[in-house]
């Protein structure tokens, strides 16, 4: 993901701003599967949400969203709202995620919370709770480790 984001003035001016939806057009795979965010009304952070697209279907029978959507949407939801959490302006870089499908992801709009479990100096985690009709009923849920990165230091 350093591809774009390795402009340190460019990141910090969008951190600052809360300007996530630059960050989404900076990554295709995001525009592709329709990832977007906006204020979470019931936080501080933000409401990620991924919408319902054919290209999105993995199974055509019930229909159902593809396990790799699901996947990837709360992949880029953790990234996105971790690079927005930290301390200072960070590229985080995905070291492990686990992923519990819980039910099907139906084709409709699917909603994502992420939590800031921890950030460390060099190391951050972050939970991620997907879900269509009610947030008490997830579709998935995720826990990723990430290292973090200075911007301004390119391989870092």
């Amino acid at each position: 993901m350093r591809d774009g984001f390795d402009n340190v003035e460019w990141l910090a001016r969008t951190r600052a701003e809360g300007d996530v939806e630059a960050w989404l057009a900076m990554i295709p795979y995001a525009r592709r599967i329709g990832v977007s965010a906006v204020s979470d009304p019931q936080g501080e952070g933000l409401l990620f949400r991924l919408d319902p697209r054919e290209g999105n279907v993995g199974n055509v029978l019930l229909p159902a969203l593809h396990g790799g959507v699901v996947a990837a949407f709360m992949e880029t939801a953790a990234t996105l709202d971790l690079m927005l959490a930290t301390r200072a302006p960070r590229l985080p870089r995905i070291v492990d995620i686990s992923i519990d499908y819980l039910r099907t992801a139906r084709v409709a709009p699917t909603l994502a919370r992420c939590s800031l479990l921890r950030e460390g100096r060099r190391m951050g985690n972050v939970h991620v709770c997907a879900w269509q009709e009610s947030e008490a009923v997830p579709v998935a849920t995720a826990r990723l480790h990430f290292v973090l990165g200075d911007p301004a230091k390119p391989g870092a």
